[in-house]
């Protein structure tokens, strides 16, 4: 067995150890170890876990890239109609990545009912909608279908269901109004069939949801006219190459925008965390390493009489250094462990019972703090933590090559 490691061991298993006086100065730094590394965990799941769930609700309104005719509209209705007819719809074979593309149109709208009417914009989808975005925020009812033959189904979201005292099965007359505002609005009978609620107000009080067969019809588009394309990517973090890549591949006629170029406000917003986060960790990284220099440099004046006995057998500095490096590191290791315990039941607890919830829902277009788990980030937390609070312990071990055998035998 290694000299050093069975010395540290004697140390860490002897009772008169545990009740030294440097025992609880001990257990603080482990202790500080502990909740450094669950503060640093919950930091880093809640982030990670906040900015996947908002990024998720824009993406799911507006997929990641947008194809549109090129115009100076920036409102929200579709005047310029597209071709469906393309080269890269329905399959977008020429770029790798892209999961899924789809076809659809808005235009603005009014909810009239007898004692209150509301403005929206009526987002028109057809069969090649992707459902699976929207279906998490589905609170009541069913989601259309509009694979067969056009229908007046509608989705509306939990705003516009309170606002407008609408239930599952009622019916909501939508009134367009004309270019020639002389002439009375078009007004169209929609039928409730479901209710969602993403927690994104600023997408709950704009967008309902039916069928584009009745855009077209009053747009007077041909059946092969859509707004604009949305297209759907499979990783996230390409979604700038991905963005470059699809115009290229895209007649010059149209143009193409990534959801973090539409909405900068709420990516850069978003991005603030990772600041956060890196703060946070840095913190409390140097808050533990420090409470283990002193419970390092209090174990060695413990143990100065040790070190001169050790150093008077012919022991090497290095060696000694050693023999407490070894003890630091079961005393990081061990706080290392009930750190990650606590920390991971309490991620795991919120995961799967959401137990916390912001106080002011609004803000954060959510109502439970999401978390985000991945065994990537906890292996790398613990490794860059291991080692950096080991590193920091380095430098003070050294004032054990200055101890004098003599001196130190003769220290009480």
């Amino acid at each position: 067995m290694n000299f050093e490691y069975f010395i540290a061991k004697r140390i860490i298993d002897s009772k008169a150890y545990k009740s030294s006086i440097s025992a609880p100065i001990i257990k603080i730094g482990i202790v500080a170890i502990a909740l450094g590394i669950i503060v640093m965990m919950i930091a880093i799941a809640t982030g990670i876990g906040l900015q996947q769930k908002i990024r998720d609700k824009v993406v799911a309104f507006n997929g990641h890239i947008n194809i549109t005719n090129y115009d100076t509209n920036n409102s929200q209705e579709s005047e310029n109609p597209i071709s469906i007819n393309q080269d890269f719809y329905p399959d977008f074979s020429s770029v790798q990545g892209i999961k899924h593309l789809q076809g659809v149109a808005t235009k603005h709208a009014i909810f009239r009912q007898p004692d209150t009417f509301e403005s929206v914009v009526i987002k028109g989808v057809g069969a090649d909608y992707d459902w699976q975005y929207l279906e998490e925020y589905l609170v009541e009812g069913v989601l259309p279908d509009f694979t067969q033959k056009r229908n007046e189904d509608l989705l509306i979201s939990q705003y516009f269901a309170k606002r407008l005292k609408l239930k599952i099965g009622d019916t909501v007359n939508a009134y367009f109004l004309r270019e020639d505002i002389s002439k009375p609005p078009r007004i169209l009978p929609y039928k409730i069939i479901g209710i969602y609620n993403s927690g994104f107000k600023e997408f709950d009080q704009l967008f309902a949801i039916g069928d584009i067969k009745h855009i077209q019809r009053l747009n007077k588009w041909e059946p092969d006219q859509i707004g604009n394309f949305e297209v759907f990517i499979d990783d996230f973090d390409a979604i700038d190459q991905k963005t470059k890549a699809i115009f290229q591949e895209t007649p010059s006629t149209l143009n193409v925008e990534s959801v973090k170029q539409k909405f900068g406000m709420v990516f850069e917003w978003i991005g603030i965390f990772d600041k956060n986060i890196i703060g946070i960790i840095g913190i409390m990284i140097i808050v533990a390493g420090i409470n283990m220099i002193t419970a390092l440099l209090v174990l060695i004046l413990e143990r100065t009489q040790m070190i001169g006995i050790l150093k008077a057998l012919g022991s090497s500095s290095n060696s000694v250094r050693k023999i407490f490096v070894y003890n630091a590191t079961y005393l990081i290791i061990k706080g290392l462990f009930w750190g990650n315990l606590i920390g991971l039941s309490l991620l795991f607890a919120q995961k799967y019972f959401g137990f916390l919830s912001f106080p002011n829902p609004e803000q954060y277009y959510m109502t439970t703090i999401p978390v985000y788990i991945s065994l990537d980030y906890i292996i790398l937390l613990n490794i860059g933590t291991f080692v950096l609070c080991l590193a920091m312990l380095l430098i003070p071990s050294y004032i054990i090559t200055k101890i004098s055998p003599v001196k130190a035998i003769r220290f009480e």
